[in-house]
């Protein structure tokens, strides 16, 4: 493919990344609205499992391979890309506003998950029966989501639910990941002649491609004004790679990481409380909060190259 080929490839995905974005985030209000089911709760479960798709394929594929190290970074580093660099680019546009149910349930096990995998990867290895414990805590938590009946908490029009609205939503996740696939290749053989090293590929668009689908979802949600599919999307991400990839991964193989990969988890961990403690001031991502999540993102980027 020549250089003009590849800017055009990238152009056109930026283009479907958007439009597919829209038919996700305004498709799952509806839906939402339709199963009597917040915004949020979709947003953690429907989206954010179907944004999630780039890590799954790419940590599973190395787990397999007996690449541990490789498993564990790349939910680590996505992670805390969606956590700080799509949080807080998302709340530099308009201040993400948190509910009290968002931060102790969600936030809540957030925090949670983070230190229990900090534990049970403490002695340099994530076995079988753990990885089980992981899965059996995400269907646990997304059954309680879905019994769980609370009032509607947004008061935005989404229109009247259409029977396309779900395979617009699949749809749309399908649309969205292709994009970021396409994104990642064209962008990477650029990248490439113009004689950036492999690593340095790696470690920002890769890293950065995989985490689009959220970024894209994300951003599109907040601009909307739907909060909760905005947050609820990088929060059931984060979960779903932490307590479902890395359970499956360990289920599929024993995880046995090296040091280096348990301080991420442990770099993670504060990081993902940081957070929290951030959508408790102010139930709202202020745009400083942004900012300062924005650096940090950075710094920890800085630290890995």
């Amino acid at each position: 493919m020549t250089i003009a080929l590849h800017i055009t490839v990238i152009i056109i995905t930026f283009v479907t990344l958007w439009k597919g974005a829209d038919w996700i985030v305004e498709s799952a209000a509806r839906v939402a609205r339709r199963l009597g089911l917040s915004e949020l709760v979709i947003g953690l479960t429907v989206v954010a499992i179907g944004t999630s798709a780039p890590e799954f394929a790419v940590s599973i594929t190395a787990a397999i391979k007996g690449q541990a190290d490789i498993t564990i970074g790349n939910i680590v580093g996505s992670n805390i890309f969606n956590l700080g660099f799509i949080l807080g680019g998302v709340s530099i546009f308009g201040a993400a506003v948190i509910t009290r149910r968002m931060l102790f349930r969600d936030g809540g096990m957030l925090i949670g998950t983070g230190l229990l995998l900090t534990a049970m990867l403490a002695d340099g290895v994530l076995v079988s029966w753990e990885g089980i414990l992981l899965l059996s805590l995400l269907v646990s938590y997304i059954i309680f989501l879905f019994i769980q009946k609370h009032p509607i908490e947004e008061n935005i029009p989404t229109g009247a639910f259409r029977w396309w609205d779900v395979p617009l939503i699949v749809l749309g996740i399908t649309i969205v990941v292709t994009s970021a696939h396409f994104l990642i290749g064209s962008a990477s053989e650029l990248a490439r002649l113009a004689g950036v090293s492999e690593w340095l590929i790696g470690v920002t668009i890769v890293a950065i491609g995989t985490s689009m689908p959220e970024l894209a979802t994300s951003f599109i949600a907040i601009l909307r004004g739907r909060h909760g599919i905005s947050i609820g999307n990088l929060i059931g991400s984060d979960l779903f790679n932490l307590l479902g990839v890395l359970g499956l991964a360990a289920v599929l193989r024993p995880l046995a990481v090296t040091g280096d990969a348990w301080e991420s988890i442990v770099i993670l961990a504060v990081f993902m409380v940081i957070v929290v403690v951030m959508m408790r001031t102010g139930w709202r991502i202020s745009r400083t909060e942004a900012v300062i999540l924005l650096i940090l993102t950075a710094f920890r980027w800085y630290m890995n190259m």
